[in-house]
């Protein structure tokens, strides 16, 4: 007698059993990560409360001993706590509604005043981060209404349309107070200025923008950035706007100037730093030496090119330079002209011995 036995298909069984990414909405570790931020916040507050006064919750400085007494005063602020109050903060871990601690300072002349965290700011309703992340996903090309729904999920339903135009005009002012910041304190020496172009989204359209961008280079070696506009191409008029601007801002003489070879910037700089050494981006030579060569060259071009930019002195400069123009005058004249045509017109790309990338390489 033979039995006759079925089982079930092995894919079906594991169909059934397989979570798929929307069976559950409730994510268990984002719930329980979720909760704990609360305590975690409160926590960190009372910790920089507790180091003010030099004494946890619940601490006295010593009576019976002067001394003692003393080195705390001097060890913390002398002050007390005075309670808690509610506020509601909303960060990329959602909204979330803590007790802040309370406490009242004495200053040097016997006056109290309130005591402001510096973690978290007087008035602050959002993380600095969940700003940025409004910011963005608005500046990606959508509008208040689907920033709203976008973030739904992961603020709770906390961030409103209003809510998106307040972070907006927070950035907008922002961005208009540090282009016009005043640069008569910045010990710039050397600039790099240079025109990219980067894709972005208007009128729910994928568009091409000319930016301007000028870098400082402080005494010290230290980039910073001075400028960023928009003014619709790379012509004289518009690199001449923008140096104007810089030096009504205070902007010192530059000691020495870093350029991509555009010749409206090299029309304003002449008519602004006239006398100013100039020197042509290495990054862009690169570039333009490569253009004058077919692909099968490239590689070669590069590893000599690379050769003169890592040259540590001035005179090794000059002899792999010569080198190089012995060496492509013969492999491949265009290359060799390109680049005594550079150096013909008193924008040397190795004139000084320092590297000078293009301005997307130093954001980047």
């Amino acid at each position: 007698m033979t039995r006759v036995t079925t089982k079930r298909d092995s894919s079906l069984l594991q169909n059934e059993t397989e979570e798929h990414l929307f069976d559950n909405w409730t994510d268990p570790l984002e719930t329980e990560i979720r909760s704990r931020i609360r305590g975690f916040i409160e926590e960190l507050i009372h910790e920089e409360l507790d180091g003010v006064l030099a004494r946890p919750r619940y601490g006295r400085h010593a009576k019976n001993s002067k001394a003692s007494a003393d080195s705390a005063v001097v060890a913390g602020a002398a002050g007390h706590r005075h309670g808690s109050r509610r506020r509601t903060l909303m960060g990329t871990f959602g909204k979330v509604v803590i007790d802040v601690p309370r406490a009242r300072l004495q200053g040097s002349d016997g006056k109290t005043s309130e005591w402001k965290s510096s973690a978290l700011r007087t008035y602050q309703r959002r993380t600095v981060a969940a700003d940025a992340l409004i910011a963005s996903t608005y500046l990606a090309g959508t509008n208040t209404r689907r920033v709203r729904r976008a973030l739904a999920t992961l603020f709770g339903g906390a961030v409103s349309k209003d809510t998106v135009s307040r972070v907006w005009r927070k950035v907008k002012s922002d961005w208009e107070a540090w282009n016009a910041r005043s640069l008569a304190a910045e010990p710039i020496v050397r600039l790099i200025l240079d025109g990219t172009v980067v894709r972005v989204r208007l009128d729910r359209k994928a568009t091409s923008m000319s930016l301007l961008v000028v870098m400082g280079v402080r005494a010290d070696g230290q980039k910073v950035l001075l400028a960023i506009k928009s003014m619709g191409g790379e012509s004289s008029e518009a690199w001449r706007a923008v140096l104007d601007d810089l030096v009504k801002r205070g902007l010192r003489r530059p000691e020495f100037l870093v350029v991509d070879g555009a010749p409206g910037l090299d029309k304003a700089i002449a008519a602004i730093w006239e006398d100013v050494p100039v020197q042509r981006c290495t990054v862009h030579k690169h570039r333009n030496l490569l253009a004058h060569a077919p692909e099968r060259l490239h590689e070669e071009i590069t590893n000599d090119y690379n050769d003169m930019i890592y040259a540590n002195t001035p005179e090794e400069i000059a002899t792999r330079r010569e080198a190089f123009l012995r060496k492509w005058r013969i492999k491949h004249s265009a290359v060799a002209d390109s680049l005594e045509c550079q150096i013909a017109s008193n924008r040397d790309p190795f004139s000084r011995p320092i590297m000078t990338p293009s301005v997307r390489e130093n954001l980047g």
